[in-house]
């Protein structure tokens, strides 16, 4: 059954947490097929995996491409708590996502539309629709928390 953006996005949410809970920047994803199933989760990981890659968008994709049988996701949509980055952005498109649903724009490396549109370069044989600023408020609401209270524990570590 198909539902609503924010639906999905809570559960991208979910993920989020996970993420911040293993001490890792709070960013969830969530791979949604067109029957409205979620086929694919992930949380921000590079840290604690040693893997540069291992951002939400990129494990989640991994996880449903493992559960279909298919590096391509035709069909398919992903929920992201914070705008894709170049690198992310470059592995939906290469899963043929039908589009993408972020929450927060990410100033400094957004590549959706906070620093470029990759998605609507000319040159890419594929399209992904983008819907960003689901939940927007609260997903950079838990990001600002997550950052000051990094900052706060690096001025108590200082202290001492």
């Amino acid at each position: 059954m198909i539902r609503s953006d924010e639906y999905y996005m809570h559960r991208a949410m979910d993920q989020a947490r996970r993420a911040e809970q293993a001490g890792e920047v709070p960013v969830g994803a969530v791979v949604v097929d067109a029957a409205g199933d979620i086929i694919g989760e992930g949380y921000n990981a590079p840290v604690s995996t040693h893997d540069p890659s291992a951002h939400a968008e990129v494990r989640a994709l991994r996880d449903a491409g493992a559960r279909v049988g298919n590096y391509r996701l035709e069909g398919c949509r992903l929920f992201v708590t914070l705008e894709p980055c170049l690198m992310c952005t470059g592995a939906i498109i290469h899963a043929r996502l039908a589009g993408v649903v972020y929450g927060a724009a990410e100033p400094r490396s957004g590549m959706v539309e906070s620093r470029a549109n990759l998605f609507a370069q000319p040159w890419y044989n594929h399209r992904v629709e983008v819907t960003g600023g689901v939940l927007a408020t609260r997903i950079a609401k838990q990001l600002k928390g997550f950052f000051h209270q990094r900052r706060e524990g690096q001025r108590d570590d200082s202290a001492g």
